[in-house]
């Protein structure tokens, strides 16, 4: 730690000596869309004469210092019009920009914004950026755009299961991502069970999923981070925007409060198939509703506030017999402050709350779960100069863990009230990042992040012999509950547990020639949340536990190598990235855990380890009429939980064993191709190595019975996973600018009708008493079509 803080010192005062010798001016400033007075995220703030360039933050601000002269600068932003003029530096100046936009139609399919090829010269690596119109024409189930689908198409990146939203990440459980909507953390990603992601495409600003050379910023997951920001709304006129689908609708309105001021949005969107059911004579009902909202206010030059919020249920009923709701709620207030023209803060006061309710008439019980968090977060970013910039800040998140509160529904209910024991924790992290350029070709980034995780007083805690919930039984060779020695009371206050670990984050890139680079980074990371879950993907059922006196925190280690390079003049761009990471404390679950309203969880799971490697391989084609990206993945993702002693098996016999997360081969082919101004065609085609499961090896008869026997875990696989999607966008007038603009997009999702396996189950065939495998599929061919105007 010493010798880090050490080189940061020495680093900075390097730089300070350096900005000292020489006469230098500083151009800051913000940088917005002209219609809207929307601050744009990622514009590029080139020099060309001296190549140095920066990009602005995600509010919008730009800083660069150059020595004192006279320069052509260049402003450019994907989509829209690029800025070109010549600035004299003699000294410091602010100046604000607006871009117009290039084009009305829908903008391009692309990945990355990397003009001016700083994508080259950057250290970040690991990191995929999509738009919201590029998400808007990948072809999805029911025509409902969705961000974490879009996402699976990258690489390094897969789906949870057929109609899931949930992903997983380099060989990482969906756990272990971090969700970030305006700052604000996301629980639970799905609507409807998986079938829609809880994201408005409409709403979203700027979306970024960092895979590896995580920046120290980010913390509390191993596997990534998917850092959304929505709109902030027009201030200068009023603008609505919406969609009409088959099974849902979405209509965003946004306008100013006070012009070049203030700004509100207001979006929403819900589905409506379940008004359809009594024409079947069911009285099921299956629906989800969603808000996005943000009111923006600049009170002057220096300072913006920003209120954010997120608002979206779930509800799910069978007849009578079962009902069920769920959702997230957030709410963030953020405060912009600019202390000078190289010094930018950012303030936010952040509440997430994501609860489960689950009613079960037929055994007239109701079971209310779920997790609340209070965030204070206060990040600053210092540009020091055009070759070094300094990110710190600290934050701090107080948790409430609820799992289970169980009441009857009447009197005469057999159920017994019940609550599960709450729990609370206190997470509080500091950071420092640095942005360094070394030379014209050499550029570091490295950080460090400091985590502690206090597990706080409850009313109950088993105490266990040897501080061990489970044992193991060696006549039987099993895993068993343990047995409590006595049960602990503790105030709000104490402490039960707690943990501390340094996370190091380091980057590098080196620019062989103007078109191509090599980059390297390490992090390591640490998670203290656990999603308990013996599902594949998530479910709203899952419930999240802290660590604490049984359940050690998640250590990553991720290592990743890769080759960049742009081939005609940025028509084509090729991405090459190899990865390894280990993971320390994996939670497992012994055979028969039992984790629903399972007060004493520890008396179910083993901290054991888990490992991921591969090679991922990206292409791109950025211009032109067809435009699009290959992604091929080549991984393995695998667990481990040896025993304990030498006496013990461990799990699996201790042996390493497939996660249900390995995706060997992971193809992934994206395509747009515009045949006129009116039509636009679509689509995307995937293959996936089978998920590995677990099929039974053997069976015997047992009092008439056929019982099968099962083999080690996820040794055998569900067949390959492919899909073919395509989807028509036409526009009846293209060359409309004011007034309403409207576009249709008709789309077929699995185009040519597979029946992929979602899972295989075993039964005993009633007629014949054998054991037979049930596959189920969830989707064959499903048509769609939309209509989405703007006005």
């Amino acid at each position: 730690m010493n010798k880090i803080l050490l080189w940061f010192i020495f680093a900075l005062s390097f730089n300070t000596l350096f900005i000292n010798a020489q006469e230098k001016f500083t151009l800051s400033g913000t940088i917005s869309e002209e219609k809207s007075n929307e601050t744009l995220i990622g514009v590029n703030i080139i020099f060309p004469e001296i190549a140095s360039g920066t990009t602005t933050n995600e509010y919008g601000f730009y800083s660069i210092t150059v020595p004192e002269g006279t320069y052509k600068i260049i402003i450019s932003y994907l989509g829209f019009n690029t800025i070109s003029e010549t600035i004299t530096l003699t000294e410091n100046i602010t100046k604000n920009y607006s871009l117009s936009e290039a084009l009305e139609n829908l903008d391009a399919v692309v990945i990355t914004e990397d003009i001016e090829k700083l994508n080259i010269k950057t250290p970040q690596m690991s990191v995929n950026k999509l738009t919201s119109a590029t998400i808007k024409e990948i072809p999805v189930v029911l025509g409902e755009s969705d961000i974490v689908k879009a996402i699976t198409l990258l690489p390094g990146v897969t789906n949870a299961g057929e109609g899931s939203s949930g992903f997983n990440v380099r060989g990482g459980a969906a756990d272990q991502n971090l969700i970030l909507l305006d700052e604000a953390i996301i629980y639970n990603s799905s609507h409807l069970f998986g079938f829609f992601s809880v994201f408005n495409p409409d709403a979203i600003k700027d979306l970024k999923l960092y895979k590896g050379g995580i920046p120290a910023r980010y913390g509390g997951r191993v596997s990534s981070v998917l850092d959304i920001y929505q709109k902030e709304g027009n201030s200068r006129e009023f603008k609505m925007n919406g969609g009409i689908g088959i099974v849902s609708s979405r209509l965003l309105a946004e306008g100013p409060l006070k012009k070049d001021k203030g700004s509100f949005l207001f979006g929403g969107r819900s589905s409506y198939a379940h008004l359809f059911l009594p024409l079947f004579d069911l009285n099921n009902i299956a629906y989800f509703y969603d808000l996005n909202t943000k009111l923006s206010y600049k009170i002057n030059d220096r300072n913006n506030i920003y209120l954010s919020g997120y608002f979206g249920r779930d509800v799910f009923s069978i007849e009578d017999t079962f009902e069920n709701s769920y959702g997230n709620a957030v709410l963030n207030f953020r405060w912009n402050h600019l202390f000078s023209d190289k010094l930018f803060s950012n303030l936010s006061l952040i509440y997430s709350d994501y609860d489960y309710d689950l009613k079960l008439n037929f055994v007239e019980f109701d079971w209310v779960s779920g997790i609340r968090n209070f965030n204070v977060k206060y990040d600053l970013k210092h540009y020091l100069n055009d070759k070094f910039k300094l990110q710190y800040g600290l934050n701090s998140i107080y948790y409430k863990f609820n799992p289970g509160d169980i009441t009857p529904t009447v009197e005469t209910s057999g159920i017994n009230p019940f609550k599960l024991t709450d729990k609370y924790a206190f997470e509080n992290a500091i950071y420092l990042d640095a942005e360094h350029k070394i030379s014209d070709k050499l550029a570091l980034s490295y950080g460090v992040r400091l985590s502690t995780f206090h597990r706080l007083g409850q009313d109950e805690l088993n105490i266990y012999e040897n501080d061990q919930g489970v044992v193991f039984n060696e006549d039987f060779q099993i895993y068993e509950k343990a047995n409590p020695i006595e049960v602990a009371n503790f105030k709000r206050s104490d402490v039960i547990e707690k943990f501390a670990n340094l996370e190091p984050r380091f980057a590098l890139a080196y620019q062989l020639n103007s078109n191509s680079s090599v980059k390297a980074s390490y992090n390591r990371m640490s998670q203290y949340l656990h999603l308990l879950s013996n599902t594949n993907s998530p479910t709203p059922l899952d419930v999240w536990t802290p660590s604490g006196k049984y359940i050690k925190p998640q250590l990553l280690d991720q290592y990743a190598i890769g080759y960049f390079k742009n081939f005609n003049n940025n028509e084509y761009s090729l991405e090459i990235e190899s990865f390894y990471k280990t993971i320390q404390n994996r939670i497992d679950y012994i055979d028969g855990a039992d984790l629903v309203a399972n007060n004493a969880i520890e008396q179910s799971i083993l901290n054991g380890e888990a490992r991921a490697y591969g090679a991922e391989f990206l292409l791109r084609k950025n211009e032109g009429r067809f435009k699009g990206w290959l992604a091929y993945t080549l991984s393995r993702s695998e667990q481990r939980t040896p025993g304990r002693t030498p006496d013990e098996i461990g799990i699996n016999n201790g042996n390493w064993y497939e996660t249900p997360f390995d995706k060997t081969h992971d193809v992934s082919l994206t395509g747009s191709y515009e045949l006129n101004d009116k039509w636009k065609l679509n689509a995307n085609f995937i293959f996936q190595t089978g998920q590995p499961v677990t099929f039974p090896d053997s069976q015997y008869e047992f009092n008439g019975v056929i019982i099968p026997n099962f083999g080690e875990r996820n040794s055998d696989r569900l067949t390959a996973y492919n899909r073919l999607d395509i989807s028509a966008t036409y526009t009846p007038k293209p060359k409309k600018v004011n007034g309403w603009k409207s576009y249709w997009v008709f789309g077929l999702y699995n185009a040519y009708n597979r029946r992929n396996a979602a899972s295989v189950s075993f039964r005993q065939n009633q007629d014949n008493r054998r054991n037979e495998a049930v596959r189920l599929s969830i989707f064959g061919i499903v048509p769609s079509v939309s209509y989405n105007f703007k006005l």
